[in-house]
């Protein structure tokens, strides 16, 4: 990367947060170390990690050849950098004031951390496993008719930064510039799979076509299934909510009882599937970065999605319960200011577009697939009934 690309002004071009420069009395070098020597809430604040797991990542890159110590900056201070800009949402040149670097020097560490983690991201990343989720199997809400739901797909897109040529398709229905960017995730919050690129104007099924269908592949276990929103088809391996009936929480009223099988089913599949809108908040609360789009070229915008993603599995995996974690851990989103520009309209999906569902499901397939939705409405809703009559 070009330091001179890097260092282009952005919205927050030079802005350095006030809580964060006065930490800096002589050089990043020092400021690093009095952050490793403090509290971990320090760490956490402006590393977006805890210290433990701040300094095992740091032996994870080094153990494996894909960082080392330089004459000037230690690994410790190469991540640092990487995770204050990505963490801050700062630019090459606050950071070079910071860390009193060269701009040259801090986009070469930037780059090579964030190859670094890319090299490695895929270890991030597990695939769901044969077992039902606790999520499911302990609350009598969701088993057993959910008992083979390993987790959510869905869409967000991404604020992207491209040259004027290339912004067509990159502009989405709502007029803005981002890359369309497909999860699938567990109920506990961790990725199961992220693939990030696709321009602004491709259709959410065309991009989860992409997924399913490319070498790198999102892959659904034999009888198992994902639960996906309105934007998507009801299809094998994809369970969507019943259409033309109430679906999110706002829509159903407080203390609202459902007055049918689809009802109730829609209800239960809203608060499930809300796990995609809570780890996407927890993904944008800990790496702000992607909030807005970075002066970065496009290979770099769409790598750092993939790795804010990885590491977001890893601080997961290491360190469960931080802050950041236990603010969206509740069933519904927490309400928090965000400055992401509106995401497009949802297009519910009216019927399977075959064109752009390249997949190669038959029609015999995807009514299975409607029968088996129903059959799980049907014995929600009878299970339900018999509760209400005995109360």
């Amino acid at each position: 990367m070009d330091s001179s690309e890097d260092e282009k002004d952005g919205v927050y071009g030079n802005y350095v947060p006030k809580e964060l420069s006065h930490h800096f009395t002589s050089n990043g070098t020092k400021f690093v170390d009095e952050v490793l020597n403090g509290q971990s809430e320090r760490c956490l604040e402006n590393f977006r990690m805890d210290k433990q797991v701040f300094y095992k990542l740091c032996d994870i890159l080094q153990s494996k050849g894909l960082l080392r110590h330089t004459n000037r900056i230690k690994i410790e201070e190469q991540l640092a950098i990487f995770m204050f800009i990505i963490g801050h949402n700062l630019r090459t040149r606050a950071v070079q004031e910071l860390f009193r670097y060269s701009g040259e020097t801090i986009s070469r560490h930037f780059n090579n951390v964030l190859n670094a983690i890319m090299a490695i991201s895929l270890d991030f990343f597990q695939p769901p496993g044969s077992d039902v989720p606790p999520e499911i199997l302990e609350d009598p809400r969701f088993h057993p008719y959910f008992k083979d739901c390993v987790g959510a797909v869905d869409g967000i897109h991404i604020p992207v930064m491209v040259g004027v040529d290339e912004q067509g398709p990159f502009r989405n229905k709502n007029g803005l510039l981002s890359q369309n960017v497909l999860a699938a995730c567990s109920l506990d919050l961790k990725f199961h799979y992220v693939l990030a690129g696709w321009e602004g104007s491709a259709s959410d099924l065309r991009v989860l076509n992409s997924a399913l269908t490319r070498r790198n592949k999102l892959q659904v276990p034999e009888g198992k299934y994902y639960l996906v929103d309105n934007k998507y088809a009801n299809m094998p391996g994809f369970i969507a909510p019943y259409q033309g009936v109430p679906y999110h929480s706002n829509q159903f009223p407080s203390g609202y009882h459902p007055q049918d099988a689809k009802e109730l089913f829609n209800q239960q599949h809203s608060i499930l599937r809300n796990a995609t809108d809570r780890i996407f908040g927890a993904l944008k609360e800990r790496f702000p970065i992607l909030m807005s789009a970075p002066p970065y070229p496009l290979q770099t915008q769409v790598k750092l999605v993939v790795a804010a993603c990885a590491l977001h599995n890893y601080i997961r995996r290491e360190k469960p319960d931080d802050w950041l974690f236990r603010m969206y851990e509740q069933d519904t989103v927490m309400q928090m200011e965000e400055s992401l520009p509106p995401l497009e309209a949802e297009q519910p999906m009216t019927h399977v577009d075959m064109q752009a569902l390249e997949i190669g499901f038959q029609t015999e397939e995807l009514e299975l697939a409607s029968q088996f939705r129903d059959c799980i409405a049907s014995d929600m809703w009878e299970d339900y009934l018999r509760h209400l009559s005995s109360m």
